[in-house]
């Protein structure tokens, strides 16, 4: 990912949904202006979600999901119609597509109503007007389903597709909040030094996105930006006239840049950032003293929202759980997971310590709080608890309180 591509997280996500051959894949085509999903009169052509990111004017940067069908009667139907829903968790804005010579069938109403229950906005674009009669349109219009939340359009002929755009422009004004990492936090021509060590794990040619992230918002605030590695540290602080408004570290180098970074000078890490993002970062510092009540049967789940090629010196996979070992004196169960594997995989486990979960967007990192919570499994992330273990846990909170 370059410094000008948006990343999923800050997208707005939109869901489509509908039956099978209900024009789902045709619909964003045109929305798109291209040839994005496979269009075929052979039912069920889209098996799994399929995620885009692209731009779409007014919305903006957006991440497009089509689903599958929710009346897919293949074998494999019941798990895919579950995939379908389960993309609800991250979604800002859904579109259910209906066939409009047919009626709502039981999925999209049951599918209307989680909507509603979760309070995702939606659309139900009414499809292939150019096939309708005036009483299908009458059927739909005094279908108390519909509540007024109702777009026709023929995605074959691109017909009302413009409208739909606009429409679906003003239906998310206001809705997606502007999130800045470093909001509060930078002040104009404040200087930040943004510790990032370039190991084994880091990706060769480029930064990782919070990285990015958080040069971006200094640059929003008006700042200046010092990027150095943890060798470099203490010759950046020497070089100041006057002592940075805060730094920045990786997780990873904690401890050595606490020893090197004056008391008085504000210092957190990138994952705490996103944490105070994306959670709710007091019940995270709570809940990462669980790992002082640990023993070796307890499962400890090390959770990563995206997937990734694992490296040699991996945080999640390595050195958290050495971390761990050292703090704890014990060798807990640790179980590892990535991407979208997380609701089925935290049964049972003491601890949650998740990624940044700088992939995810908000309404995705809620969900995986809200269930943990739900579960009674205490959640933290991986910067609180590396700064925990590390006992600069309270240093690294202290800006952001």
């Amino acid at each position: 990912m370059g410094l000008t591509d948006t990343p999923q997280s800050e997208r707005i996500h939109i869901g489509i949904f509908g039956h099978t051959n209900a024009g789902k894949s045709s619909l964003i085509n045109a929305i798109t202006g291209q040839k994005i999903s496979i269009v075929a009169d052979l039912p069920g052509t889209t098996t799994d979600p399929v995620h885009k990111s692209m731009e779409i004017l007014p919305l903006g940067p957006v991440v497009i999901t089509d689903t599958p069908g929710l009346d897919d009667k293949s074998i494999l139907g019941k798990d895919r119609i579950l995939r379908a829903f389960e993309v609800l968790r991250s979604t800002d804005l859904a579109l259910i597509v209906v066939d409009g010579t047919t009626v709502l069938g039981k999925s999209e109403i049951s599918l209307i109503s989680e909507m509603k229950e979760r309070k995702i906005p939606y659309v139900i674009v009414v499809n292939k007007i150019d096939k309708m009669k005036d009483s299908d349109r009458r059927r739909f219009e005094s279908d108390p389903m519909v509540d007024g939340h109702v777009f026709y359009v023929s995605a074959r002929d691109k017909v009302n597709i413009n409208e739909l755009r606009e429409y679906l422009g003003q239906l998310m004004k206001g809705r997606i909040k502007d999130t800045h990492m470093l909001d509060k936090l930078v002040n104009k021509d404040d200087v930040i030094i943004l510790v990032t060590p370039i190991d084994e794990s880091a990706p060769k040619g480029r930064m990782i996105l919070p990285q990015q992230q958080a040069i971006r918002d200094v640059l929003h605030f008006g700042g200046i930006t010092m990027v150095v590695q943890v060798d470099e540290l203490a010759a950046a602080l020497d070089s100041l006239k006057k002592a940075p408004a805060l730094v920045v570290t990786d997780s990873q180098a904690f401890a050595g840049v606490d020893r090197i970074v004056p008391a008085d000078i504000p210092l957190t890490s990138f994952s705490i950032l996103l944490a105070r993002l994306n959670y709710d970062i007091l019940y995270l510092a709570e809940s990462v003293k669980k790992l002082k009540t640990l023993s070796v049967t307890d499962t400890v789940v090390i959770s990563e929202g995206c997937t990734h090629h694992r490296q040699c010196g991996d945080i999640g996979t390595v050195k958290l759980p050495n971390l761990i070992k050292r703090f704890t004196g014990i060798e807990p169960r640790f179980k590892f997971t990535s991407g979208g594997d997380f609701d089925n995989s935290i049964d049972g486990a003491k601890l949650i310590i998740h990624c940044g979960g700088c992939m995810l967007n908000d309404k995705e990192m809620e969900h995986r709080m809200e269930l943990a919570k739900s579960k009674g499994i205490p959640m933290t992330n991986y910067g609180v608890a590396i700064a925990y273990m590390t006992g600069i846990l309270e240093r690294a909170l202290k800006p952001l309180l």
